[in-house]
């Protein structure tokens, strides 16, 4: 039996594979310019193909654009929210697993823990996409390293900073650096620290990470400034993290110690007024709504590598 082509998380594929999803959804987005949103990629990939999506957080940009991706590319989706099944009432999630992947052609799940999502995968035989879990937001990060390549080339070589909570985010930002070969300097406070096990498999891979309490550190010279919300959902220690976090806000100062031509990113939602400031959020070196239509195109590359047709 051919096993299925999982996106669980950035560890598990190499460098020239992610290399190529992003190189093909680059392609489909030009290929479209000028096109209404609902109009089908001329190749079809997945053409008779459905994808079940399960959400076991709230979403907009994961929703929407996995829909909107999948529509363009040919095929169906149906929703549903967690509760809503029968894993709401403790259906063990092998079994939920084993019934979809008779019923559908791959699986994208949003969950609250990446277990989940391991244990969903071991017992598909679809592929199965991680949207969204604790442990990392793939998804999202090929979205973000497309969009910085639109405006400023190739990453490889480059510098990217993360300021903020090590959370999700930032751990698929440290899997993809030795993948891709970008130096990624992560400000954050000890408390908020990165998952060290990545850091040390990034190490490992010779991955060019560092790690520093200061944000001006970080962000010095660097070609891309990212951050993310302090505070995510699930989270119940909000009045910790404002204050452990406050000196890592984003404001016109802090990008000023980046590069000139530096960009950038955030993959929302936004607070306002907490990670980041009006003024660079809604400022000129901002690519957050391009990296949030950018969602559509990278997912659609990664079905379509799911599929096998890249």
């Amino acid at each position: 039996m051919n096993h299925p082509r999982h996106f669980l998380d950035l560890w598990k594929l190499d460098g020239a594979d992610l290399r190529v999803i992003l190189e093909d959804a680059k392609a489909r987005k030009a290929a479209r310019a000028g096109w209404p949103r609902g109009r089908i990629d001329a190749d079809v990939p997945a053409r008779d193909r459905t994808l079940a999506m399960i959400f076991e957080k709230n979403s907009t940009r994961t929703r929407f654009s996995f829909d909107a991706a999948m529509r363009q590319l040919g095929g169906d989706v149906i929703i549903s929210n967690a509760v809503d099944m029968q894993l709401g009432r403790g259906e063990p999630i092998e079994d939920t697993a084993r019934v979809l992947s008779r019923m559908v052609d791959a699986v994208m799940i949003r969950a609250n823990t990446h277990a989940d999502v391991e244990r969903l995968a071991m017992s598909a035989s679809v592929p199965v996409i991680n949207g969204l879990s604790d442990k990392g937001h793939p998804c999202q990060i090929l979205a973000d390293l497309m969009t910085f390549e639109e405006h400023r080339g190739l990453v490889t070589g480059r510098t990217l900073a993360y300021v903020g909570d090590g959370n999700n985010v930032c751990a698929s930002f440290i899997q993809a650096a030795p993948k891709l070969g970008f130096k990624l300097n992560i400000a954050a406070p000890a408390i908020y620290y990165p998952d060290l096990a990545d850091l040390a498999r990034a190490a490992a891979l010779q991955g060019q990470v560092t790690t520093t309490h200061d944000p001006r550190e970080a962000v010095a010279g660097a070609d891309c400034v990212i951050t993310d919300t302090w505070v995510s959902m699930g989270d119940t220690d909000h009045d910790e993290r404002l204050e452990a976090l406050e000196p890592y806000q984003v404001d016109a100062e802090l990008m000023g110690l980046a590069a000139r031509d530096a960009v950038f990113l955030h993959c929302l939602p936004a607070h306002r007024g907490e990670e980041v400031t009006d003024a660079v959020i809604d400022g000129p070196q901002s690519l957050i709504w391009d990296e949030a239509e950018n969602r559509i195109h990278a997912q659609k590359s990664i079905l379509a590598w799911c599929f096998g047709k890249i």
